[in-house]
C-alpha cells in the first residue's frame, strides 16, 4: 500500500518541480541596464557633456552621453524626425550603460542651431558630426572605427543617405522610416503633400524661409531623395529596420536583396514612435549594436 501511494504523490511533485523549473526559464531576469545604474569610476566617469558642433559656417547643439571608463567607446549618433519631438534619450540612458556613448544633435536650423533647416543639410550635418567624433575622438574617448547611426523617421531617411557618404560608418538602426520622395509626390496615402506643407507652416521651431517648400527641391532632384535604387550604395552596410506598417517595404527590401554584410526587416503592432515597445525596442536595438 505505500509503495502504490507514494508513486503517484512523487509524480506529483516532479510535475510541480518541472512547472515551477519552466516558468523560471520563461522568466528571465531583466538585463542590467534596464535595472541596474552605473558603476561609476571617479577617474573616467559617465557624463552628459554639451557640445556645439561647427557644420557649413554654423554651429550646431549637441550634447553626448559619455559612458564609463578611460577607454575609447563605439559611439551612437542619434538623428531626430520632422521636426525633432521624440529625441529617443531613454534608449540613449539604456544604451550608454551598456559601454556605448551616444550623441544627440539638433540639425542646422532646428531648436536652436544656427543655420537653415533643409533636408539637404541634415544629411551634410550628419557628416559633420562624424567629422566632428574623429577629430574630438581622444577627449571625448571615442571609438571612431565604430560609429553607428539610429534614424528615426525623417533621421531614419538622413540616416540612409548619409551611410553611402560615410564610407568607414558600417552600422544603423532605421525606425519608422519617412520616405520624403513619396510625400513629395503625393504618393502616401498617410503623409500627402498638402497635409505636409500644412504643418510645416506650423513648425516654428525649424528655420525655414517664408515662402520657400521644404519639398520642392525633391522633386526638382527625384534621383536623390528616392530610396529605392540606394541598395547598391548600402550593400556593405549592417542593417536593423524596424517599421510600424508595411508602407515602405516595396524599397525596403530591395535593399535587403543586395546587402552583403547584415540585414533586418520587422513591422511591429505599434504606433510611429514606438510608444507601446520601448523596452523590447531598447532590448532589440542594443542586441543589434553589440552583434
Amino acid at each position: 500500500m505505500l509503495k502504490q501511494f507514494w508513486h503517484p504523490l512523487l509524480f506529483v511533485l516532479l510535475a510541480g518541480f518541472a512547472s515551477l523549473q519552466a516558468a523560471g526559464q520563461a522568466q528571465a531576469p531583466a538585463p542590467k541596464y534596464l535595472i541596474k545604474d552605473l558603476d561609476n569610476n571617479p577617474k573616467a566617469p559617465a557624463d552628459c557633456v554639451e557640445l556645439i558642433i561647427p557644420s557649413h559656417g554654423s554651429r550646431m547643439a549637441a550634447f553626448m552621453y559619455t559612458a564609463v571608463g578611460s577607454q575609447p567607446h563605439p559611439t551612437l549618433i542619434l538623428l531626430h524626425g520632422f521636426p525633432g519631438n521624440e529625441r529617443n534619450l531613454d534608449l540613449a540612458q539604456s544604451i550608454r550603460r551598456t559601454g556605448w556613448n551616444v550623441l544627440y544633435f539638433n540639425y542646422r536650423g532646428s531648436w536652436g542651431s544656427e543655420g537653415e533647416f533643409s533636408f539637404a543639410n541634415c544629411v551634410e550635418d550628419v557628416t559633420s558630426v562624424v567629422a566632428f567624433c574623429r577629430k574630438q575622438a581622444k577627449a571625448l574617448r571615442i571609438d571612431s572605427t565604430r560609429l553607428a547611426l539610429f534614424g528615426h523617421s525623417m533621421g531614419g531617411w538622413v540616416a540612409l543617405k548619409a551611410l553611402a557618404q560615410l564610407p568607414t560608418v558600417r552600422k544603423a538602426v532605421i525606425l519608422s522610416p519617412w520616405d520624403i520622395y513619396a510625400s513629395a509626390a503625393n504618393t502616401d496615402p498617410l503623409n500627402s503633400r498638402a497635409a505636409f506643407d500644412q504643418y510645416t507652416s506650423q513648425v516654428f521651431m525649424l528655420r525655414i524661409p517664408e515662402g520657400k517648400s521644404l519639398l520642392a527641391p525633391v522633386l526638382a532632384n527625384a534621383a536623390t531623395y528616392q530610396l529605392n535604387a540606394d541598395g547598391p550604395a548600402l550593400r556593405r552596410k549592417t542593417l536593423l529596420f524596424l517599421d510600424e506598417t508595411k508602407r515602405n517595404q516595396a524599397w525596403i527590401k530591395p535593399i535587403g536583396a543586395v546587402n552583403k554584410a547584415y540585414f533586418h526587416y520587422e513591422v511591429w503592432p505599434t504606433d510611429h514612435p514606438f510608444t507601446s515597445k520601448r523596452i523590447a525596442l531598447t532590448k532589440t536595438v542594443i542586441a543589434f549594436l553589440n552583434k
